[in-house]
């Protein structure tokens, strides 16, 4: 069984940054696509970031530019950094493990965090 914990979320003015973090536990981390997905109140759980395995990485247009995902395989972490942040980014971010197939859609996922909320105040 493989947990997440997702750590990083608060309040920050529009145009501040933010760094989410999100510790797996288990030893197959490193073989794992990840994801960020977000979802805000009254509407659907929406894709952010993915990255595969190997590193490669894709975000949903209205985060590019501004929100960069990596991981450190030694420390079993995945990491959202955002940047420029708008009132829009406002959300619960969840992190998600083990996707196949599109990476987008959450329900090529098999592990979820519990999320953290990231308020953006205008």
């Amino acid at each position: 069984q493989v947990q997440l914990v997702e750590s990083g979320g608060g309040l920050v003015q529009a145009g501040g940054s933010l760094r989410l973090s999100c510790a797996a536990s288990g030893r197959t981390f490193s073989s794992y696509s990840m994801g960020w997905f977000r979802q805000a109140p009254g509407k659907e759980r929406q894709f952010v970031a993915a990255i595969w395995s190997g590193g490669s990485t894709n975000y949903a247009d209205s985060v590019k530019g501004r929100f960069t995902i990596s991981r450190d395989y030694a420390k079993n972490t995945v990491y959202l950094q955002m940047t420029s942040l708008k009132p829009e980014d406002t959300a619960v971010y969840y992190c998600a493990g083990r996707g196949g197939g599109s990476l987008t859609i959450a329900t090529t996922y098999m592990y979820w965090g519990q999320g953290t909320q990231v308020t953006v105040s205008s």
